[in-house]
């Protein structure tokens, strides 16, 4: 299809708020419509039984413009988002920033310029900006050395103060992940570093980047320590500004690379920003942070790509560290508590069921990293029904060959969501004249519980696991599009 037709969530709400909380997603009445081919539950059992999850499962098909449940099985079941409530953070910040918003860094100085050289303070204040990378601070110490500066009299200061500060996103996960990173006003290339490793004459060479497509200053503020052991693989500490890692020097093959997560967030990008600058022939003192208000005169500023394309490109690669800051900006725009990410997301669970009418949405952050996090796939349909620009901004999900299609065009926008042995899909089938509306959501969390910390990263069946449940939703997918077409 060449447009996304506009959803009407009229009678779909008032089928769903009208009926008890246990009955909110029966079938329509025996009187409406029903397409004749419609799969029976005989097939329903036959794929689950095939996928083998062991698992709870809940999924609801509505069509919006007429409020008839197509499909349904337990949509008031409580479960895992993963990733899928990256949609609620999108179009939390999208009504409330718009979808110009900007986030802007930057070079403030608290002194006049003298002979190339700063009569005061240099600080790099940063706006919460999610996508800022080492190549936007390249070209920031080079629009600075393009106003005559070569040096600070005073201090090269950093400010983080834009967002609250929170070492990580989810404390359950282990400590190496990279996608479970620092959070704060000022973060740098989602916040991770890339480790690199050689050996070389007996010995290993490691390297700690601050990787960009353009620029790769060395920071030394992340550092690493070779252990001669077999595991853990890595081990983790920090303080005053430094990250401090142990790896298991065993474990580390001939040359390679690894992204680790960023705990000390504004000493990272002002050291990355002072190697750049010097590579530019502009001398700055050790970054500090700064604990007060940034206040000072804006020497250069640098703006992100507006809030449309910063949520396109969150929903399509599912970065944890966008998503949480785009919902502590939203929250803190709101005037709502955002001392805490689980803070911060009760105001967003809150303004879903004020929006939409979307009781049953919990969440303990904006990423769906924590497996605390709850959501019915009953909610996750209202959601959908009223998030009109969602439709635009998702990514078209296909199914792959071999699977069933219909009669007609058709095309599916979706996200998917994924932790062990929890998965989740939720989005839009649009066919010509007849959008529909779907969220399914799985999950065994009895083997979730038992994970230890360790086991998170990779445990035994997970991929597995994850495998049979993605088989199932296309397959529950294809049929939906064969009776719906």
């Amino acid at each position: 299809m060449n447009r996304s037709p506009s959803l009407s969530r009229r009678s779909l709400l008032a089928l769903l708020l009208a009926a008890p909380a246990g009955a909110a997603c029966a079938r329509a009445p025996d009187t409406a419509a029903r397409p004749p081919s419609r799969p029976g539950p005989d097939d329903l059992d036959a794929l689950l039984a095939r996928a083998r999850l062991g698992a709870e499962v809940s999924f609801l098909l509505v069509d919006p413009a007429t409020g008839e449940v197509l499909d349904a099985r337990d949509p008031n079941a409580s479960l895992p988002p993963a990733s899928v409530a990256k949609t609620i953070t999108t179009l939390y910040a999208w009504e409330t920033l718009g979808s110009a918003h900007r986030f802007t860094t930057r070079l403030l100085v608290t002194g006049p310029i003298r002979d190339g050289v700063v009569q005061g303070d240099l600080i790099l204040a940063g706006g919460g900006d999610p996508m800022l990378s080492s190549d936007d601070l390249g070209d920031m110490a080079e629009a600075l050395r393009q106003q005559g500066v070569r040096g600070v009299k005073g201090r090269f200061l950093t400010w983080a103060g834009a967002l609250p500060y929170m070492e990580q996103i989810d404390p359950a996960q282990p400590a190496h992940v990279g996608y479970n990173p620092a959070v704060s006003g000022l973060d740098l290339n989602f916040n991770r570093v890339q480790f690199f490793w050689q050996r070389q004459g007996g010995g290993i060479t490691t390297r700690m980047e601050a990787t960009g497509d353009r620029f790769r200053p060395e920071v030394r503020m992340a550092r690493m320590r070779l252990d001669d052991r077999d595991t853990p693989l890595f081990t983790f500490s920090g303080g005053k500004g430094t990250d401090d890692w142990t790896v298991a020097a065993r474990a580390l093959n001939a040359k390679g690379s690894r992204w680790l997560p960023v705990r000390s967030s504004a000493a990272y990008a002002g050291e990355a920003f002072r190697a750049l600058a010097a590579q530019r022939g502009i001398t700055l003192g050790p970054p500090t942070p700064l604990a007060g208000v940034a206040k000072g005169t804006a020497l250069v500023t640098h703006s992100s790509d507006d809030l449309a394309a910063v949520a396109a490109d969150m929903l399509k690669f599912s970065n944890n560290l966008t998503a949480e800051t785009l919902g502590l900006t939203t929250t803190l725009a709101r005037g709502g508590r955002a001392g805490s990410l689980a803070s911060s997301a009760s105001e967003m669970s809150a303004w879903a069921a004020a929006r939409f009418g979307a009781a049953g949405i919990d969440l303990v952050d904006h990423s769906g990293l924590g497996g605390e996090s709850r959501v019915t796939a009953a909610a996750m349909v209202r959601v959908l029904s009223g998030g009109g620009v969602l439709p635009t901004l998702l990514r078209r999900y296909d199914l792959p060959a071999g699977f069933g299609r219909g009669t007609q065009p058709v095309e599916v926008r979706a996200k998917t969501g994924t932790l062990n042995f929890a998965s989740g899909l939720a989005g839009y089938i649009l066919t010509p004249g007849r959008p529909l509306v779907f969220a399914m959501f799985m999950g065994d969390l009895d083997r979730r519980r038992a994970l230890s910390r360790q086991e998170r990263e990779n445990p035994p069946g997970a991929l597995e696991w994850t495998s049979r449940a993605r088989r199932f939703q296309q397959e529950l997918l294809a049929r939906w599009i064969a009776v719906s077409t």
